[in-house]
């Protein structure tokens, strides 16, 4: 199945209208988690090409899913709400729901950029085999590319132990 090529942008304004509706309730955690992933999701618009950006945007949505349902379901008010807080509990939840989504799209977008989440099988050199998330991909080591290559030539190691033999000095008799 194809996913729709979706804008990063669209997704940090759908979110961003969403958790803004859904603050006029749930305060606090709720409001830290959410607009700080949304504030990682600007860096990763800001930075185009950078891999670590999206990877941790999408590790941020993926957390916050959890994170929204535990909010949601401990902070949820029982008691006589009004139609402004079940329109912003609608919201947060509505939310919440397109969450999954929206982190199919990131990882295509990650998967655009580079990104790989991939299981090889091979070993590390510690001899363990690494994790999906441990490994070189995803929130893993970083994956930076960079379009500079290095031209300095390589450098040779000189041993000062050498023996002078070679270079027309005479060696020294002790």
């Amino acid at each position: 199945m194809e996913l729709p090529a979706v804008n990063l942008k669209v997704i940090l304004l759908i979110h961003w209208l969403l958790t803004t509706w859904g603050c006029m309730v749930f305060s606090g955690p709720y409001v830290w988690a959410n607009f700080t992933i949304l504030a990682l999701g600007v860096w990763a618009v800001a930075q185009r090409d950078s891999i670590d950006a999206v990877s941790m945007f999408l590790g941020g949505l993926a957390t916050t899913i959890f994170l929204d349902i535990i909010h949601i379901s401990i902070f949820y008010p029982r008691d006589s709400l009004s139609d402004t807080g079940r329109f912003s509990a609608g919201m947060a939840i509505l939310s919440l729901l397109l969450k999954p989504f929206s982190c199919c799209l990131v990882y295509h977008m990650y998967r655009e950029r580079g990104g790989e989440l991939l299981y090889t099988g091979e070993a590390t050199t510690s001899g363990q085999l690494p994790t999906p998330l441990t490994g070189p991909g995803f929130l893993g080591s970083s994956q930076e590319r960079s379009a500079y290559q290095t031209i300095d030539p390589p450098e040779v190691p000189t041993d000062p132990f050498a023996s002078s033999e070679g270079k027309g000095h005479a060696p020294y008799g002790y």
